[in-house]
């Protein structure tokens, strides 16, 4: 069988500009032409055998370094970009991406950052729509940080690989709230301490700069406390990563800005709490099980519910998960779409749905078979979580925290056997878009229908319209 033949172009002109060579320099170094040099990097010449072991005797590497593991996570983010309807009429062969991603990786990077900019920019104009229309007004609409930067996180399927990537690096050695403490001492001198709410006046966590203190509240969990100083550490050591993360976005705001780098720092500290692969890897384990992510890793269903929103790594990708968290008055405090569905922006108001039952059966986990009325069904997974307390009179909220996928994800779910012969609950994005007819939980007719009159029948519902 003949070899394959080997081009690395962009890797080789990446590996002479890291020795701070000249073209004439390699060539010397190698024993052959500059011009050699030059079309071995335009990929016009193939590296051979011998000329890949010339490279890496003369200069000390590995083999294996030179081959590019950037070119198949750039091919993979690639193929993930190229499944979106937009290009649907074009016919791309996966080669072709491959090649795109080996031979021009600063044209592929360019490819998929005017993309991930075209759908925040698409994310931000419909928040920006739906508040005009919320407002009756078709005029300048004031800045919504908070729909700035679920915007920005949608359009990025909210998973961030270099962010990742250094977590996963600390993890092993940060494993736990120990370790954690000789780390910031070790590499910031700074002593992290348990303290009690005298000092921090309410706070959870508390940077006392002048003293070289970090202060995290006594009265949080374990789960909490290890994230809190995870958290410290992703806003020491972080801050350049995510600046430029944030630098290449399309926020508008200051407090957008904001918002979104407060959501890098709490995603990083997630990502060392629970690492991308292994995390991944236990949650096709244990085939989706929350309550059995927190156990292995240590932490709350809310983090890992969360972190289960996250597995969107191109060639990597886990089960996309919807999130949603709620009051009991259905105020909704976070939301983040890792699947596209359609309550992303709008849903939760719906009774029938679980996020807003789980009320009545406090920390237990419950399990929905939901449809819309478009017909598509969706897995619901839900549970009450706690925030605040810890000691006596301290103000403690309960909210609902629920995650979501496509029904057809059914048969990787541990839940997926019960759901399997359950008829599902008919649920509506939100009562003025829902046609369904007899709701009893119906708060407001569909736009569109005429109410019946109730003359001489009562029918018994909120809203009884007609469906002609």
């Amino acid at each position: 069988m003949a070899a394959k033949t080997l081009y690395l172009g962009p890797r080789l002109k990446k590996l002479r500009r890291e020795l701070g060579l000249t073209q004439a320099n390699m060539a010397s170094d190698l024993d052959i032409s500059a011009s050699y040099i030059a079309l071995m990097e335009r990929n016009q010449r193939p590296v051979t055998a011998e000329m890949l072991l010339k490279l890496a005797t003369t200069y000390r590497i590995d083999v294996a370094d030179l081959a590019d593991g950037d070119a198949d996570e750039t091919a993979a983010r690639l193929q993930s970009v190229l499944r979106d309807p937009l290009f649907a009429d074009i016919a791309i062969e996966p080669l072709d991406i491959e090649d795109i991603a080996t031979s021009y990786p600063g044209m592929a990077e360019a490819i998929l950052r005017l993309h991930t900019a075209f759908g925040e920019e698409q994310l931000v104009l419909a928040e920006r729509r739906d508040s005009a229309e919320e407002q009756g007004s078709g005029g300048p609409v004031a800045s919504d940080p908070v729909g700035e930067a679920r915007a920005f996180l949608a359009a990025r399927r909210n998973c961030f690989p270099e962010l990742d990537d250094s977590a996963a690096a600390l993890a092993r050695k940060l494993d736990s709230f120990a370790a954690m403490q000789d780390h910031l001492l070790e590499q910031h001198q700074l002593e992290l301490r348990l303290t009690d709410d005298g000092l921090l006046r309410g706070a959870l966590r508390w940077h006392d700069y002048h003293r070289r203190r970090i202060h995290i509240s006594e009265r949080i969990d374990q789960a909490g406390r290890r994230f809190q100083a995870a958290l410290q550490i992703a806003i020491i050591e972080q801050e350049q990563p995510i600046a430029r993360i944030v630098s290449e976005s399309r926020l508008g705001s200051d407090d957008g800005k904001r918002l979104v780098r407060r959501a890098l720092q709490s995603y990083w500290a997630a990502a060392l709490l629970m690492p991308y692969r292994a995390f991944a890897r236990a949650a096709a384990d244990l085939r989706y099980d929350v309550e059995a992510l927190c156990s292995r890793f240590a932490v709350s269903f809310e983090q890992a519910a969360h972190r289960l929103t996250t597995l969107q790594r191109p060639g990597e990708e886990g089960v996309p998960f919807f999130f949603l968290r709620v009051d009991r008055a259905g105020n909704v405090s976070k939301r983040l779409d890792g699947a596209g569905f359609p309550f992303a922006r709008h849903g939760g108001g719906c009774p029938l749905w679980n996020v807003h039952t789980v009320f009545d059966q406090p920390n237990t986990v419950d399990a929905q078979l939901i449809e819309l009325p478009d017909g598509e069904r969706y897995v619901s997974i839900a549970r009450t979580v706690r925030g605040g307390g810890g000691a006596f009179g301290v103000p403690r909220v309960v909210r609902s925290v629920v995650i979501a996928c496509s029904a057809s994800q059914m048969d990787k779910l541990a839940y997926g056997e019960t759901l399997a012969a359950a008829e599902p609950t008919p649920i509506g994005v939100a009562c003025r878009l829902c046609h369904r007819p007899r709701c009893i939980a119906r708060s407001a007719p569909p736009m569109g229908r005429e109410i019946v009159p109730v003359r001489y029948r009562e029918s018994g519902v909120p809203f009884d319209f007609s469906m002609e």
